[in-house]
């Protein structure tokens, strides 16, 4: 028996057609499994704030229908001949690259987020056969082995989608500035999908961990349900002030446009600010980053072998991102709330009773 639908397509997604961002369901084909390729039933996908930007062609360059969706979490139902690491069954993620070029020096050093021939985005990218990719608002997905990420299987599979964007992103820097030091100071602006995490992290590394926000309503949840040791409203001066000189490392999650000297004030000398946000600027005076040795980094998602000691990480140590799950039916009033940041903290569909 077949699984292709009646008009020849094997999947179902739900897609936007123009900028409105408007999502309905969607017929289309993913293609034939290649000898490295995995194909992968869609459990669940978690929403990002780049499916927003996609669909709603913030960037001027969506490729209409959009199948968003770059949190995927699955079963592994079939496998390519050469496919080595997964077999069916098996619990499988994919992120927010299905390609790269596999022969740079970003990708030789396990960072193809980096790729210097561009990495192919999981939707709105264009792969090597030249069609647009589509993400995981859809029952399946097909994507080559080494982009793939194995989930244990005692980890929810609702738990894991977010990880493979919103986790990622922040644990990368952290790793990477040597964040994992029990005792260190950490600053996390902003506190939605990835500020979260952050805290999560941080916590669990045994650092002391303080969140910035301009809203004083999520202080409870910042202290009580995540476990941050401090609450600190960024518009209140002298609360900011009197913190001068005492963070090792702050992680900005922060889209939103706002100003930077006064957190870069609170580093400590030789501190370190890493920007995972996209605000419209970054301005600062030289000043704040020279007279105390202090240093601003970017960082975006990483390399799939980062990704798989982030899940198996989270794994062994029982860490979960905080979730709203909802059918695929809610995706727009979903997307709606997210662009008022109104989510605790990260929104995943649950595709596999709710996508029919």
């Amino acid at each position: 028996m077949s699984s292709e639908g009646s008009n020849g397509h094997n999947c179902v997604g739900w897609a936007a057609r123009d900028a409105s961002g408007t999502l309905s369901p969607y017929q289309f084909s993913r293609r034939v499994i290649g000898s490295d390729d995995i194909s992968i039933k869609i459990t669940h996908c978690g929403i990002c704030y780049a499916d927003l930007i996609w669909t709603r062609n913030y960037l001027g360059d969506s490729k209409y229908p959009v199948v968003p969706g770059h949190e995927i979490a699955g079963i592994v139902q079939e496998v390519g001949q050469n496919v080595q690491g997964f077999k069916v069954g098996d619990h499988i993620g994919v992120g927010t690259i299905v390609n790269s070029c596999r022969s740079c020096d970003y990708c030789n050093d396990d960072l193809e987020s980096y790729c210097v021939k561009g990495a192919v985005y999981t939707f709105n990218g264009i792969d090597v056969d030249g069609t647009v990719t589509k993400g995981g608002y859809s029952s399946s997905i097909v994507v080559h082995e080494r982009y793939c990420i194995k989930i244990p299987v005692n980890y929810p599979l609702a738990s894991a989608a977010p990880l493979l964007c919103a986790g990622i992103t922040v644990y990368s820097p952290m790793m990477r500035h040597k964040m994992n030091q029990p005792g260190k100071s950490l600053g996390v602006i902003g506190l939605g999908g990835l500020g979260h995490m952050a805290v999560k992290f941080g916590k669990a590394f045994g650092l002391n961990v303080t969140v910035f926000s301009t809203s004083i309503s999520k202080k409870e949840q910042a202290l009580k349900s995540l476990g941050a040791d401090k609450f600190v409203v960024s518009s209140d001066q002298e609360q900011m002030k009197g913190l001068a000189k005492s963070f090792d490392f702050i992680i900005d999650t922060a889209s939103g446009d706002h100003p930077f000297d006064p957190y870069m004030a609170l580093l400590k000398t030789g501190g370190i600010l890493v920007l995972v946000g996209f605000p419209s600027e970054v301005k600062f005076s030289p000043a704040s980053l020279n007279l105390d040795m202090r240093t601003v980094s970017g960082s975006v998602t990483g390399g799939m072998k980062e990704t798989q000691e982030m899940v198996d990480f989270c794994a062994a140590y029982e860490l979960h991102p905080t979730i709203e799950l909802i059918p695929i039916q809610y995706a727009n009033e979903a997307l709606e709330r997210l662009t008022k940041r109104d989510v605790k903290y990260r929104f995943v569909i649950d595709i596999e009773n709710s996508l029919k």
